[in-house]
């Protein structure tokens, strides 16, 4: 069931328990869970902290947790399956689920007792009402056995009238059912198709601290962080982001006034969030502008940077607003002050010229003392870096401690290093890209565009992991369509891309993403279409991730599952 008072239904349930917080491996999700960990600490709630990476950890760790708790919050994952059903627990354990997926499931929507949905009710759910989709036929039964064994033993006449009747009620009961199924079959159709996400987990959770009045500065830039997540992987439209960053800006405009006559306001362990209208350039300010412009999806896909003219597009870019190739090519905070102080101006009035209308973006910025300075999107990257680290032998655990330790003002040298990583996976990224591009391995299949990375291809072991492989794609996407095909009808496909996994066991990594354009509402139908084409034709899958559009498929069944694909979708 949905909650509507998240304080009365859900923190002054759990203020007096001990929780078990199962929080998904994700950047909205390890935000939504600094924010509670911080209202837990504050009042001193016992927790806790697994961190989960597919619904057979999930499965895991409830097993393993079930006998010493009975309150368990999940974060960003449970809301889309039948979580009793999945998780069997006993009947006095009590699910508080904050999901940013979408479809809910119908079954944890109508569950009074055990489910809790922190999900807001203003989102457009689409959620049937119950006689559309549950029907009880018990009173039917009932008729029916009563006929059978009242007919023999009744006077003809009598029995001849109450077989009118009676079929009259089955006609009716006929009637009734053919109208609930009509009603019932496209509401259930409609929601089950496409997966999308909405409200991210940390607004939510930072909503109850406001509510609490415990929020802070901390907490808001968690919350930040949680929605730069989803705009910088284009899990959202920019209307909604556009939106949501209006709501925040008010939440920052807040915490800015109530902090304006206070002593520490300057310290040199201060915090000030701002609000800025800056450069679609990722980690320019930690990296030089020339690198930052070169692995940049935006920039690099307007100037088709794989060919030999997109390099000297770029270098006329270059001298179109005067900045020497020594001082672009230099990192951003050795720039020499006369440089960079109207940068921002300047690049954006060539970017004009060169059609990039949009060089500039609405987001937030913050300020650690007087040295370090973050935009919303380099935390993203870096703490994304962190978590799908594959530069050494850690396990997903010790890589999601370390991308939530990076979140705290108190770690910024983990921060540091995730930027680093951040910087070698943009590269690996825009080199990818290139190679697939002059080697045309993006196929069309009718219905679909399709890339297949070889075992062999640099850097492959990096984009195994689910938020590297999405980032690639969206740019090899992003690249095809406005770099390649821009007046084409191909333009309009979606694509599949897939990638090695894990060699030993033979499996690679699946993964689709909807058609890029303006217009696009971000809804993804590709999770149940992958399910379609398992069942027919029997391919070894493993539907285990949170985000349905991505499985794991064996390599020996990627043809057969490929054709059956095309031909569902065609």
């Amino acid at each position: 069931m949905f909650i509507t008072d998240i304080r009365k239904e859900f923190y002054d349930v759990v203020v007096n328990q001990r929780v078990a917080l199962l929080v998904s491996s994700d950047i909205d999700a390890l935000c939504a869970c600094k924010i509670l960990q911080a209202l837990f600490h504050c009042d001193q709630v016992q927790y806790t902290l697994v961190p989960v990476t597919g619904w057979q950890d999930l499965g895991t760790a409830f097993l393993e947790h079930k006998e010493q708790f009975r309150c368990f919050v999940l974060i960003n994952c449970g809301a889309n399956v039948d979580l009793l059903e999945t998780l069997q627990p006993e009947e006095d354990s009590i699910f508080f689920i904050c999901d940013t997926h979408r479809p809910v499931d119908v079954v944890n929507v109508y569950n009074d007792t055990q489910v809790k949905l922190m999900i807001k009710q203003d989102d457009d759910l689409g959620v049937p009402s119950y006689d559309d989709i549950f029907r009880d036929e018990e009173e039917e039964g009932g008729d029916d056995s009563g006929n059978e064994s009242d007919g023999g033993s009744e006077p003809s006449g009598k029995r001849r009238r109450y077989d009118e009747g009676e079929v009259e009620r089955r006609i009716e009961r006929q009637r009734a059912m053919r109208e609930w199924e009509a009603r019932s079959d496209p509401k259930l159709l409609n929601m089950c198709v496409y997966m999308y996400v909405c409200v991210q987990a940390a607004m939510v959770i930072f909503e109850l601290a406001w509510v609490l009045t415990k929020d802070t500065k901390d907490m808001l830039w968690w919350a930040i962080i949680g929605l730069t997540d989803q705009w910088v992987h284009d899990k959202i439209t920019h209307m909604k982001y556009v939106t949501d960053i209006a709501t925040l800006q008010r939440h920052v405009s807040r915490h800015n006034h109530r902090n304006e006559d206070e002593d520490n306001s300057l310290s040199i362990d201060c915090m000030r969030i701002s609000f800025e209208y800056d450069l679609r350039l990722a980690l320019y300010q930690h990296w030089s502008l020339f690198e930052s412009i070169c692995n940049s999806s935006y920039t690099s896909c307007n100037f088709k940077l794989w060919s030999m003219h997109g390099q000297k597009k770029l270098q006329e870019f270059l001298a179109d607003m005067g900045l020497p190739l020594k001082q672009v090519k230099q990192k951003f905070n050795s720039m020499d002050m006369s440089v960079k102080e109207n940068l921002r101006e300047v690049i954006e009035e060539s970017s004009n010229k060169y059609g990039m209308k949009d060089i500039r973006i609405q987001t937030f910025g913050v300020h650690f003392g007087f040295k370090n300075h973050f935009l919303a999107s380099d935390v993203v990257h870096a703490t994304a870096a962190l978590l799908e680290s594959t530069e050494k032998d850690d396990s997903p655990g010790d890589n999601f401690i370390k991308a939530l330790d990076c979140l705290s003002r108190s770690n910024l040298e983990r921060l540091h290093g995730g930027i680093d990583l951040a910087k070698k996976k943009l590269m690996a990224i825009q080199q990818t890209v290139a190679s697939c591009i002059c080697t045309n391995l993006i196929l069309s299949q009718g219905p679909f565009l399709y890339c297949y990375l070889l075992e062999g291809t640099p850097d492959v072991k990096l984009f195994s992991k689910p938020m590297a492989l999405t980032l690639l794609c969206q740019y090899l996407l992003k690249m095809f369509v406005y770099g390649i095909l821009r007046c084409s009808c191909l333009s309009l496909l979606p694509l599949i891309i897939a990638a090695p996994m894990d060699v030993e066991k033979r499996t690679v990594i699946v993964l689709g993403i909807p058609p890029e354009s303006e217009t696009s509402d971000k809804k993804n139908f590709f999770g149940r279409a992958f399910e379609k084409a398992a069942e027919g034709t029997s391919s070894r899958t493993l539907h285990d991730h949170f985000d349905t559009s991505i499985i794991e498929l064996k390599m020996e069944d990627r043809t057969k599952f490929l054709d059956a694909l095309i031909t569902l979708l065609s």
